[in-house]
């Protein structure tokens, strides 16, 4: 959500900022603003003269009531001055009422308008105009023909889709023997790749009230991918970012304290609204996951360079695991509301020979804490917004897509690099059963 001074004083730069999102309808909303805007500073204007006058009239009833006791005229003075008093009274609870009405338009105007995106991204409506940045390792085509990746899953008894259906419907699964163990393998060296980096490693609650939803996502984010607990003000998260950055709403935090680098495990539960190819079908969205993940709180000046280390600390940790992977930068019309800049680590499918989404790195400025109200102590006393940043670590089941087809052998069996070994019971191949 942006600064309503900002608003008010650049309503150019907002519109041409929605332009370049593609998001032309949204253009009225920052007139409507100005306007609403106007009209409420003029309601508090007028509400403190009022309640200046007030105290003056109060003063002068007293005065011309002392009065009357020698001069009975005072008494129908001061009768005229508390009618005053009393008609000042109705008009100021009716400006108190407005101001609050005008307030949430004005939110509500404001949460929907998209935050200011960064110079450097690359303009296009949608994600095919998303820009390669770089490669990170050689993207290899075996001779061998390399199976989908759930029928690589099954041939180690490791996938059960069949149950999964009849227990909790499509997108849903069972994760058995070597497949459940790399999986929790994968994870658990993930938190020990972040905790080597200096991040602190957290569980957070998995579930969240709706104005943490609203602090940390745009509304159409929240309704295609949050589950509401029926009856209750509470969210199952879609992301552990959710939660931990809501462990900060309302709070001031120290400056010396900056930056807060954490690193956080959690289940995630989202809908995945919208009909999807056959390549994404198995476990590649899913309603239930697992993810490591990287948050930042830090000030503002700093956020671009944490920007950068997050995004290398994934290429690191696929690299480590032999995983080709390429960054690709998100252009303005790909980039969710609250996003500054971002962009996504791809790994290379040797089966698809093409590369997918692994990993979403963003930085979402002052947004969420402005939403949160997210406030940093500076030397001087003084509050101001921090930033927020974000990453995926590893999300399997799905980075195990990569991995298996990555490291899958002529014969079946999978190689298991050396930095997972101790993992996995010093394992360094995985032999199928079937």
């Amino acid at each position: 959500m942006l600064d309503i001074k900002f608003v008010r004083e650049n309503p150019d730069a907002v519109k041409e900022n929605i332009k370049k999102k593609f998001q032309d309808q949204k253009l009225p909303l920052v007139d409507e603003v100005i306007r609403l805007d106007e009209e409420y500073r003029s309601a508090v204007t007028e509400a403190s003269e009022l309640r200046a006058s007030r105290n003056a009239l109060s003063k002068q009833i007293g005065m011309l009531m002392g009065q009357a006791k020698k001069d009975p005229a005072k008494l129908a003075e001061a009768e005229a001055v508390k009618a005053q008093v009393t008609a000042n009274a109705d008009r100021l609870k009716e400006l108190e009422v407005r101001e609050e009405e005008l307030q949430k338009e004005i939110r509500d105007r404001m949460m929907v308008i998209p935050q200011m995106i960064d110079p450097s991204v690359p303009i296009g409506p949608d994600d095919s105009c998303n820009v390669e940045i770089q490669r990170f390792g050689d993207p290899v085509v075996p001779d061998f023909e390399i199976p989908y990746h759930a029928d690589i899953m099954e041939s180690f008894g490791g996938l059960d889709l069949d149950a999964g259906r009849r227990v909790a419907g499509n997108g849903f699964y069972y994760l058995l023997g070597d497949i459940a163990r790399l999986h929790e393998a994968v994870l658990a060296y993930a938190r020990d790749f972040m905790i080597d980096k200096g991040f602190t490693y957290v569980i957070p609650p998995f579930m969240i009230h709706g104005s943490v939803v609203e602090g940390v996502m745009s509304f159409p984010e929240m309704d295609a991918m949050m589950y509401k607990i029926e009856g209750e003000d509470l969210y199952l998260i879609g992301t552990s970012e959710h939660s931990m950055i809501g462990r900060f709403q309302d709070q001031i935090l120290p400056e010396a304290d900056m930056p807060l680098t954490l690193t956080s495990y959690s289940p995630c539960f989202r809908k995945e609204k919208g009909a999807h190819g056959i390549e994404e079908r198995g476990i590649y969205r899913i309603h239930q996951f697992e993810k490591q993940e990287m948050i930042v709180v830090c000030r503002p000046e700093e956020s671009m360079v944490w920007y950068d280390k997050l995004w290398h600390n994934s290429v690191e940790l696929f690299r480590s695991l032999d995983i080709p992977v390429r960054q690709l930068e998100c252009c303005s019309g790909d980039l969710a509301d609250l996003k500054v800049k971002s962009c996504d680590i791809e790994a290379w499918s040797p089966r698809q020979q093409k590369y997918f989404e692994v990993c979403s790195c963003s930085n979402l400025g002052d947004a969420q804490a402005r939403r949160l109200k997210i406030r940093i102590k500076g030397e001087d006393g003084k509050p101001y917004l921090a930033h927020t940043l974000n990453n995926t670590c590893v999300a399997p089941p799905r980075m195990l897509i990569a991995f298996l087809e990555n490291n899958l052998q002529a014969d079946g069996t999978v190689k298991i690099p050396e930095v997972l070994r101790p993992y996995m019971g010093g394992k360094g191949l995985l032999v199928p059963k079937k």
